[in-house]
């Protein structure tokens, strides 16, 4: 049953490490990507779409991202929503498509992201604390005192990993926001 509890933390402390690396692609590192838009959510046919189910994302060159619109009909509700997203920058309309000209960064921008990269890896520790309260809860029922000194000595092992995963990331990334 224990090691079910540890299979279980490290699947949990697996998602939470996708969804810090998610969060960090969308972060602007100065150079034009799709995923700082693609999340988007946009007002189309009736409902909330992600930009990436309603347009075309290019990338023209290192600072200028290119979204084309399946659907000229909306056009406007997809430059509403990339004006809405906090990207430093407006979309032009030329009639077909919009271009989003990514301004380079400066160093307040780079210190404000670095912080938030910060913030977003403490989420992943707190989500990492909180499963491994859950798996510590289940392990601490086992009657094998043996056992359970192991078990938890196992878990202990995988929440390190996942720990220094995170610390890894976010040191990956804020390197590459400081990176002029």
């Amino acid at each position: 049953m224990a090691t079910a509890d540890i299979d279980q933390f490290k699947t949990e402390a697996g998602k939470a490490v996708e969804h810090l690396q998610s969060e960090y692609a969308k972060l602007q590192t100065g150079r034009a990507q799709a995923s700082l838009v693609e999340h988007v959510e946009v007002e189309a046919y009736g409902g909330k779409q992600a930009l990436h189910t309603v347009a075309g994302i290019t990338i023209q060159d290192a600072r200028t991202i290119v979204v084309q619109p399946w659907d000229k009909g909306v056009m406007q509700n997809v430059e509403q929503a990339l004006q809405k997203a906090d990207l430093g920058t407006s979309p032009v309309n030329d009639g077909t498509v919009l271009r989003i000209n990514l301004p380079p960064m400066n160093e307040e921008r780079r210190k404000q992201l670095v912080k938030h990269v910060h913030e977003l890896a403490e989420e992943a520790r707190i989500s990492i604390r909180h499963h491994r309260q859950e798996a510590q809860e289940n392990i601490r029922k086992e009657p094998d005192e043996d056992d359970r000194a192991l078990q938890l000595k196992h878990l202990q092992q995988a929440v390190d990993e996942a720990n220094q995963q995170i610390e890894d990331i976010a040191g990956k990334k804020e390197e590459e926001l400081m990176t002029v």
